[in-house]
């Protein structure tokens, strides 16, 4: 049964919300990756998360995170992703907000040296949000991402607008890039409902291909979002420059240069060269938001050449919400429109 009192905290990362929730009825799983698929089918875990993202309580391109016990003594709490669509494995955006949620609410001692690692177990791993911060007044977060990697290259792919290659990668998600000068498409508002539609088209021609299978965990296959690219050159020190919007789940916008998804792009670049432990990505979301990312570390992982990347961002809080449900409204846990 879905709770009748809600409260959360929200916050926005380049632009992108992020709802958190402290106050979640117990979910069935001894990791936070158990406790997601857990979730998926609980009528009152995914009715919650239905209520807080649908409207008239939040929109279809709401974003936010249930907390949950750690997987051991090793974090300091676990998340659950959700979206309008379900429930993710990983979230770039989410990861920073949540570590300057910590910050500010005291959950995890500030250091006094002024940088934070607050640790989180996701569906997809363990996560840091190394925090910068005086006095709980936050000033950047990097988001350490588990390791990430290219699983296919120049992957073909038959669409209204022709042939288009991709790559697949994979940032704790697994996305498809596309360079959108292939389909003669900008990174703009002005032809975003063109590029919604567009990704939903790859989606659907990748969906239950070998493309989307995760090489090791199944829970982490399917292609999560569509990242659509355009490449500004390289500014003065020769960090390379790009900007993007990324669609996910069933079309929705990430604000955000999109954290998971940078990563993608990062071990991408450095497959092909573009990016180099020396340089970091400049990487531009399509309200002009921006995160930098650099390479920590190169290895390997789930049989691939990867990286272990780290974006920098930081996040806001927009303010607090205390929600109720009506036992009488019909319109309960609310609707969507796209």
């Amino acid at each position: 049964m879905i709770p009748n009192s809600i409260r959360t905290v929200d916050y926005h990362t380049g632009g992108e919300p992020f709802r958190i929730v402290t106050d979640v009825p117990a979910i069935a799983g001894g990791t936070v990756a158990e406790k997601r698929v857990t979730a998926l089918t609980d009528p009152t875990i995914d009715g919650l998360r239905q209520l807080l993202c649908s409207e008239p309580r939040g929109h279809a391109d709401m974003y936010g995170g249930f907390v949950t016990p750690p997987d051991d003594d090793g974090a300091h709490f676990g998340v659950l992703f959700w979206h309008k669509d379900g429930f993710s494995t990983a979230c770039g955006h989410g990861t920073i907000a949540l570590g300057a949620w910590a910050i500010h609410t005291g959950r995890v001692p500030e250091d006094p040296s002024g940088t934070t690692d607050v640790v989180i177990d996701v569906p997809s791993g363990r996560v840091i949000a190394r925090v910068r911060s005086r006095d709980r007044k936050v000033a950047s977060v990097d988001f350490v991402n588990v390791a990430s990697y290219v699983l296919h290259d120049q992957v073909t792919i038959d669409t209204s607008y022709g042939t288009v290659d991709a790559t697949i990668g994979f940032g704790g998600a697994i996305y498809a890039q596309v360079a959108v000068r292939q389909v003669g498409l900008e990174v703009s508002g002005a032809d975003l409902t063109k590029l919604i539609a567009l990704a939903r088209e790859i989606k659907a021609q990748l969906a239950g291909s070998a493309y989307a299978e995760h090489p090791r965990d199944d829970r982490l296959s399917g292609i999560y979002g569509v990242i659509f690219f355009e490449d500004l050159g390289t500014d003065d020190d020769g960090n390379p420059q790009q900007r993007n919007v990324t669609v996910f789940a069933d079309g929705e916008v990430d604000r955000s240069p999109c954290g998971s998804g940078t990563c993608a792009r990062v071990a991408s670049l450095a497959s092909s060269g573009v990016l180099d432990d020396e340089r970091q990505l400049i990487h531009t979301s399509i309200v002009g938001s921006v995160f930098t990312a650099r390479i920590v570390s190169r290895g390997t992982a789930d049989g691939r050449t990867a990286v272990l990347p780290a974006v920098t961002g930081t996040a806001f809080k927009t303010g607090e919400h205390h929600f109720t449900v009506d036992p009488d409204d019909p319109i309960t846990p609310g609707f969507v429109l796209r």
